[in-house]
C-alpha cells in the first residue's frame, strides 16, 4: 500500500503547486494591470503634430499634427507653427541655408509670406500670421541676411490651403 501513499504525496503535490502556480498568476495579472495604467496615466504626452519629409530636404511634407515644424519643397521653404504660436521649428536656420546663400551669394531677394487657419477670430489670426512672418525675417537677419533684402509679402489671401496644421505656415522663396 506504499503506492496509494505514494500517490496521495504526488496529488498533494502536484495539487500545491498548481495553486501556487495559479496564485502567481493572479498576482503577476493584478501588478501588470497597476502598473500599466500608472503608466498610461502618467507617460508623457506625445507630441501634438510632426512633419513627414518624404526624400530628404527636397522631398515633399505632410503635415500630419500640431506641433512646429519645417520642410524644404520644391526650393520653398515651410514653417508651420503650433497652434497660438509663433515658434520656429527645430531645424529652421539649417533649412533656411539655401535662401540665405541665394540672398548673400546670389544677390536674391528672400521673400516671406505669411499663413493662417481657419479656426478662430480672423483678425488675430492676420496678426499671429504677421508675427509668424517677423520670427522667420529674425532668423534671416540672425543668419547674416541683411533686412533689405527680406520682403515680407502678405498674400492675397492669407487663409492657408490644406488642413489646419498645413495652413498655419510661413513660406520664404527666392525672387529675383
Amino acid at each position: 500500500m506504499s503506492f496509494s501513499s505514494s500517490d496521495d504525496d504526488s496529488q498533494q503535490r502536484f495539487a500545491l503547486g498548481f495553486l501556487f502556480a495559479l496564485i502567481a498568476l493572479v498576482v503577476s495579472t493584478i501588478l501588470g494591470v497597476v502598473v500599466f495604467k500608472r503608466g498610461i496615466a502618467h507617460a508623457p504626452k506625445a507630441p501634438a503634430a510632426a512633419v513627414v519629409n518624404a526624400g530628404g530636404a527636397a522631398g515633399a511634407g505632410v503635415v500630419i499634427e500640431d506641433v512646429a515644424s519645417v520642410v524644404v519643397e520644391g526650393g520653398v521653404v515651410k514653417f508651420y507653427f503650433a497652434t497660438g504660436k509663433a515658434d520656429l521649428a527645430t531645424g529652421a536656420n539649417e533649412a533656411l541655408a539655401e535662401v540665405v546663400k541665394g540672398v548673400v551669394e546670389g544677390g536674391k531677394m528672400a521673400v516671406v509670406s505669411g499663413f493662417h487657419d481657419a479656426t478662430g477670430d480672423a483678425a488675430l489670426n492676420a496678426e499671429l500670421a504677421k508675427q509668424r512672418a517677423l520670427a522667420v525675417r529674425d532668423a534671416l537677419k540672425v543668419l547674416g541676411v541683411a533686412e533689405d533684402k527680406v520682403e515680407l509679402k502678405k498674400p492675397e489671401v492669407t487663409q492657408g490651403s490644406g488642413s489646419n496644421a498645413e495652413a498655419r505656415r510661413v513660406e520664404v522663396v527666392l525672387a529675383p
